[in-house]
């Protein structure tokens, strides 16, 4: 990865040679807003890029080694999620009285620890993110609260259980991740927090279509829970997942309603802030999903372009979304019968993955889209 001080540097010499970002996005063919994360270090550059920001900010080779310059490496990050988990909450330490700012300091360990899952599979992480919810459910059980802060400390648990789930279904440990699930269900129906039980009901179904089951029940179920209240961001979310559902039962015209209902949720906002556990959900999410719900109603024609729009634009720092990804595009192929085409798709998929720790389904199903391979769907077992 990159040396963090990259960001910093890239700006201070845009900054020295007169330009706006507008002015170095002309110049550099990138676009204004991914210029903005590589200052900020939302996103981390690629070899290429770096050499064409160092050609044009006359740099003479800095950019270039800073973006060669090993960071944060992922047995650091392997390292900080076990020391997460060895570390127990200490809130309890002065007394059984929990306070006010207790919920806010939890949601923001929580988030916190959600954006390994950029980076790690299920195996590195399924361990840390269970310490967190037994340490939360602890902390429910002893401590001393109002009814207020403790529907607040319900949703955070729901919320760990349902991170913790997802990588106990990377990892492949299945009946953990139902057990999961399930818990942060019953937390969240506790906390009355419609958003995470639409959001739990879709995390089960996903799960279940994975295994083989039909899931169009269940992720019809986490639609309606959380019905026209809920942000734009969690809508898109379960309209999408509902897409998904519906693709693979083969109903085209469900799924194709479900998509377009998701990706315009993409496009509104009404001032409210979305709930940190769809951060990720934007509109190039919804182009993945749209790629891959025709994937998997064997409809290449219409796939293959958005999956291969969508991709050239992804940065190989997310090596793991990437890999499965190209393994859509590797099935799309297949269907169009461009076996040449597939074979090269399915071998960069190959050399992204490398290194990464997914032990289980998700190595290639992933949660986020949720595209069972057609490995999968032939055989439900690994």
């Amino acid at each position: 990865m990159t040396d963090p001080s990259f960001a910093g540097r890239l700006r201070a010499l845009r900054e020295e040679s007169g330009l706006s970002l507008r002015g170095l996005a002309r110049l550099t063919f990138y676009g204004k807003s991914y210029l903005h994360e590589l200052e900020t270090g939302a996103k981390i550059p690629t070899p290429q890029i770096a050499q064409r920001l160092d050609r044009v900010l006359r740099a003479r080779g800095e950019l270039v080694a800073l973006a060669a310059r090993p960071g944060v490496r992922r047995r650091d990050l392997v390292a900080a999620a076990g020391l997460a988990a060895a570390l127990p909450h200490t809130l309890l330490n002065h007394g059984r009285q929990v306070g006010a700012a207790t919920p806010a300091r939890l949601a923001e360990r929580t988030a916190r620890l959600r954006r390994l899952d950029n980076y790690l599979g299920g195996a590195d992480t399924r361990r840390a993110y269970a310490a967190e919810v037994e340490s939360t459910t602890r902390l429910i059980r002893d401590g001393s609260y109002r009814e207020g802060i403790g529907r607040q400390l319900l949703a955070i648990l729901a919320e760990q259980a349902q991170l913790a789930g997802w990588a106990a279904f990377d990892a492949g440990v299945h009946d953990d991740a139902e057990r999961l699930y399930r818990t942060s269900l019953t937390a969240a129906q506790e906390a009355d927090d419609s958003a995470l039980v639409g959001n739990g009901l879709a995390l089960l179904a996903y799960q279940q279509l994975t295994l083989g089951a039909r899931a169009v029940e269940l992720a019809e179920a986490a639609r309606a829970a959380v019905g026209a209240a809920a942000t734009p961001g969690v809508r898109a979310l379960l309209h999408l997942r509902a897409a998904w559902a519906f693709a693979n039962a083969g109903e085209a015209d469900t799924a194709d309603r479900y998509l377009g209902i998701g990706t315009r949720c993409l496009t509104e906002s009404d001032g409210r802030p979305e709930p940190d556990w769809v951060y990720w959900v934007d509109s190039r999410e919804g182009e993945i999903m749209t790629g891959g719900c025709w994937t998997a109603l064997r409809r290449p024609v219409r796939a293959v372009p958005v999956l291969e729009r969508v991709l050239a634009g992804f940065d190989d720092t997310y090596a793991r979304d990437k890999a499965l990804y190209r393994t859509w595009l590797a099935d799309a192929y297949l269907d169009a019968n461009e076996v040449d085409m597939a074979c090269d798709a399915a071998a960069t998929a190959l050399r992204l993955a490398g290194g990464v720790a997914l032990c289980g389904r998700a190595a290639v199903t992933g949660w986020r889209g949720g595209y069972a391979s057609r490995t999968d769907r032939r055989s439900h077992s690994r």
